[in-house]
Formats: C-alpha cells, structure tokens, sequence
C-alpha cells in the first residue's frame, strides 16, 4: 500500500495542484490529509471542493480549520492570521463549513504502521519545535510512524532503545527515509501551500508501507499566481510576500 500524505494546504489552490500532478508521477492507492485546509491562502472552497472530491483514507482537522469554520474563536491567533481566518469564514460556502466543521480531530491510527496526527499525538494544537516536543511526541505515538504537520518544516524524528536522532540530515529531495522496524519515527510531509523552513517550494510525502520507507518531496510551483490571488482577494500583503520566502 502506498500512501500519499499532504498536509498544511491552506488554501493555496497553485500548490496544491502542482503537488497533486507530481504525485501522480510516483503512483499512490490512497491519500493521508492531516489538517489546515484553509487559512491565509485565498481559495479555501476550491481546496476543499477537491479535498471532499479527493475522498481522502484518512482526512483530521487542523486547527485553521476549527477556527475557520467556527468551531473555536479566533483569539488565540496572531494579528495576521486572525485576520486572514476571519476573512475565510465569509466566503466559504455554508456546505463547506458545515464539512469542515465536522472534520475529526487527531490522532487517527491508519493501519498497523501509520498514525496520523496535526500537531502531535498527546494534543492536536501542540507544536513539535524541538527535540524534547519530538520525544514526547514519539512516546504518546501508538504505531511506529507518526506523521504530523502544523509546523510547515518538513523534517523527521527517529527513536530506537539507544538512539534518537534527524531522520532527515541530509538535504537532498527527494529524500527517502528507510522505516527500520526497531525503530519509532515521527515525520512532517511538509506544508503544501506554508512552507517556514526557508524552502518556499510545497512539500507532500509518500510512505510505501510495503517496502517500509517514506520518501519527501519539494516541488516548485507557481507563486507568483498565489501570490496574485492573495492580493486580489484583499488579504495582508504579508501573506503573499512570506509565499516566496518560505516563512
């Protein structure tokens, strides 16, 4: 079985697109969404007309898309995405926010291998920053990988008896980490449409439980259409500004 595995979208309808057709290049059975639907991006119906076409295996909420759709307050944002997430709710149609309303929260356990969370195993609105977030992370998982997202960094985590440690030191995408059955790995996709780590191409991953390995991808798309539709839509120009720098 071969999972591809999105997560972060946030209305971002050019990443999006170009992460699906590089995905298709690779061949997939079925698909992992692990949150952040809508949120800074200016298409959030359009992703999630393709996200329920899409019928994803596996589909959790993020937190945009409780706070976008109504189901929590806004407050605990920063200026700019409350900004940004108030904006969302108004255009999206009432079938869309009752659907994203109803989203279910994480962790999701997907088959023997995977679980799926958006920010970690023990709270789904908790961000993995640094190693001791990791391994917290890793205890609470209940299968041998878990993939989160919320972050926007594409990065992975190994814990072993004796070892902990980067499962993604090298640089290089795509870049195909080998699931080693002593070991517990936790592994962001990467955000499609918020990269933060500096890399502003989208980010997906494809774990092929079979051959126990997950394999990470960045792709280029075209920014400059996302960035056009931020603006034309009214948001903070921020939010097309921080598309190019991946941050």
């Amino acid at each position: 079985m071969r999972y591809l595995v999105i997560s972060d979208i946030h209305a971002n309808l050019e990443a999006y697109e170009t992460v699906m057709a590089r995905a298709a290049e690779e061949t997939y059975d079925r698909v992992l969404v692990l949150g952040d639907l809508v949120g800074y991006g200016a298409d959030p119906n359009a992703i999630c007309d393709r996200i329920r076409a899409l019928a994803p295996f596996a589909l959790i909420r993020g937190n945009h898309d409780k706070v976008g759709s109504g189901v929590e307050s806004p407050e605990g944002f920063n200026a700019v995405a409350r900004n940004a997430i108030r904006w969302t709710y108004d255009p999206l149609t009432p079938e869309n926010r009752e659907w994203l309303a109803k989203l279910p929260a994480g962790p999701l356990v997907v088959d023997d291998l995977i679980e799926i969370c958006h920010g970690t195993p023990f709270d789904e609105d908790a961000y993995v920053f640094d190693d001791l977030d990791a391994l917290r992370a890793l205890h609470s998982a209940e299968r041998p990988l878990c993939l989160f997202g919320h972050t926007h960094v594409q990065v992975g985590h190994f814990l072993s008896k004796d070892l902990f440690g980067l499962a993604t030191a090298d640089e290089a995408r795509p870049l195909t980490i080998r699931l080693d059955a002593t070991h517990r790995y936790l592994v962001n996709p990467g955000s499609v449409g918020q990269p933060r780590d500096g890399d502003p191409r989208a980010g997906f991953g494809i774990v092929d439980a079979a051959a126990r390995t997950m394999t990470i991808y960045r792709v280029d798309y075209p920014i400059e259409q996302a960035q056009a539709r931020i603006l034309e839509e009214g948001l903070p120009d921020v939010l097309a500004q921080r598309l190019a720098l991946g941050r």
